[in-house]
């Protein structure tokens, strides 16, 4: 596969490259954490105060002047390219605060519940993450790609509307388009591997132009794309589907939409998934900080797997394994490996290949494309990097999104990324130089933040089912750790292992737990940690799932 669209060379202008290695949102807090706090902090205007929404939840079935919103009638139709789902078009407000500004679409798809009648639970709304992924190709798509999410979904299915709504901004509802191939404009001036001030103030001056293009082209939509509307409009989905109470599964930054969603209605709150958290409190800085650290440590996991193998292409030991891959980075960035017109492979390519593998994970691939490129051939690095790319709508959809939160766009002057580079070097000597790129990724950003860095407690809320996994790369466990104590009725899931993400990762202890909340409304005890070991748990209190009472299931 050629994963270039346009001549030049592939990391130094992919943007979608890049901008896809945040698309899971991959945001770790780790103890050694120092990086200061944003450039501006941002603060909640009254209208989106989360206190003051939660208020309302509680004592009106709708929102004061949002009554022709909620009061819709949903038309669905069979999707054209998957007839096994229906299709329609919700009308939300452009803003929230003064609905009669204008609207905004939204679209959402749907496969209705197998069985019928007193079996049938309600809806189950997806989120995969990005933010700027579409739930609805994800919904509708993997099914068919993994037969364990087939599985799962078939599970699900039974009693379970599956839906997913594409958040505004996102995928087919109403998209930011900054009127531009994000994918060559924001980096066409740039480096690769950011490690000097010079290229720091290029990667700068890169997300600067990104910026200006979103602003003459997107300027009124970018103030209502953030993932405060978003929970919004999903409460709005929620009423429109006929459903007393939201039940949720998301992943990543889906998690953080989730726990803003609980936040905002926490008496609206059904059973609700959240895997591979991210940790609300922290800002930007420290998450990208934080993300370096965790990618070293799933790199040092997979270097240690390797060194037990005989035919590990990059040596024997975890130094010997980190040593061969700055040589080969650096080697690479020096003379880029020219694969055809078109093509060329530099060092950033390899640790955006790197850091999408061990995030699958996918190992055996890895040590494959390791194998390849030290011998000089990049077939599967292409196949891999290419696979990845995100489109350069969606990159503008995970920008706008981003630098409406605190906690995922980070705004620091060249300067200050300049200063964090030692640092961000030191907890990740094989990826900190790659993150400080993105430290000023929405410093030009035309809108300011309007979500805080803060705890989330949700109190009221029914019980919340937190699933960490011990060393994700992107959203690693610690997250899951905080974002579980933050949450007052958060109840944390462990799992023992590897990779992004928990549910539908080949853990049948995750699985069968997770399965049991959303079907059968019961938890697994209180610090319950799974294993890679199939149907195996380590549970200090009890081994069978916990029933939640009525009142904990809707308080």
């Amino acid at each position: 596969m050629n994963p270039v669209r346009h001549s030049g060379r592939i990391p130094a202008r992919a943007l979608r490259g890049t901008v896809a290695v945040l698309s899971t949102c991959g945001l770790l807090l780790t103890a050694c954490t120092t990086i200061g706090p944003e450039q501006a902090s941002a603060r909640l205007s009254p209208a989106q105060a989360p206190q003051g929404a939660a208020d309302a939840a509680s004592t009106s079935p709708v929102p004061p002047g949002l009554q022709r919103y909620y009061g819709q009638e949903l038309h669905w139709k069979t999707c054209p390219d998957t007839p096994a789902f229906q299709c329609t078009t919700v009308k939300a407000p452009l803003d929230y605060a003064h609905p009669d500004a204008g609207d905004i679409n939204l679209e959402a798809a749907r496969k209705k519940a197998t069985r019928t009648g007193a079996t049938r639970i309600g809806s189950l709304l997806f989120n995969p993450g990005g933010p700027g992924e579409s739930a609805i190709d994800y919904l509708t798509a993997a099914p068919d790609k993994f037969a364990s999410v087939n599985a799962a979904f078939e599970r699900l299915n039974a009693t379970y509307d599956l839906v997913a709504l594409d958040p505004r901004g996102v995928g087919h509802s109403t998209p930011v388009d900054c009127g531009t191939d994000t994918s060559t404009a924001a980096t066409d001036s740039g480096a690769s591997t950011p490690s000097t001030d010079q290229k720091i103030q290029e990667s700068a001056a890169a997300w600067a132009e990104v910026a200006a293009a979103c602003a003459r082209h997107a300027g009124r939509l970018l103030p209502h794309v953030g993932t405060l509307d978003a929970a919004r409009d999903m409460d709005l989905m929620r009423a429109l589907l006929g459903d007393e109470q939201l039940h949720y599964i998301g992943w990543s930054y889906g998690t953080y939409l989730g726990a803003t969603y609980a936040e905002l209605f926490p008496s609206r709150v059904g059973r609700m998934v959240l895997d591979g958290a991210v940790d609300p409190s922290l800002n930007a800085g420290s998450h990208y900080l934080s993300q370096a650290r965790g990618h070293q440590v799933a790199w040092e996991a997979f270097a240690t797997d390797c060194a037990a193998r005989s035919d590990c292409p990059v040596g024997h030991s975890v130094k010997e394994a980190g040593r061969t891959l700055d040589s080969l980075v650096a080697r690479l960035d020096r003379t880029p490996l020219r694969q055809g017109k078109d093509i060329t492979i530099d060092g950033q390519t390899v640790l955006i290949t790197t850091i999408f593998l061990l995030r699958a994970p996918n190992w055996p691939t890895l040590r494959q494309v390791l194998r390849e490129a030290l011998a000089g051939d990049t077939t599967t690095l292409q196949e891999s990097y290419g696979g990845q790319l995100s489109d350069s709508l969606g990159v503008q959809s995970q920008t706008a999104v981003s630098c409406l939160s605190s906690t995922l766009g980070p705004r620091y002057t060249a300067a200050q990324a300049k200063a964090h580079l030692a640092e961000l070097k030191q907890v990740a000597p094989q990826f900190g130089k790659f993150w400080v790129q993105f430290l000023t990724w929405c410093t030009s950003w035309p809108v300011p933040a309007n979500q805080t860095a803060h705890p989330i407690t949700a109190p009221g809320a029914a019980p919340i089912l937190v699933v960490g996994t011990t060393r994700d790369p992107a959203t690693p466990y610690n997250q899951a750790q905080a974002l579980a104590r933050q949450l007052q009725s958060g109840r944390l899931l462990t799992w023992d292992g590897d990779g992004h993400g928990a549910y539908i990762q080949g853990s049948t202890c995750i699985q069968n737990a997770v399965d049991h909340y959303l079907l059968d409304g019961r938890l697994r005890a209180a610090g319950t940690i799974c294993t890679d070991a199939p149907d195996t748990a380590n549970e200090p209190v009890g081994t069978a799932p916990e029933a939640l009472t009525p009142a904990e299931m809707h308080r």
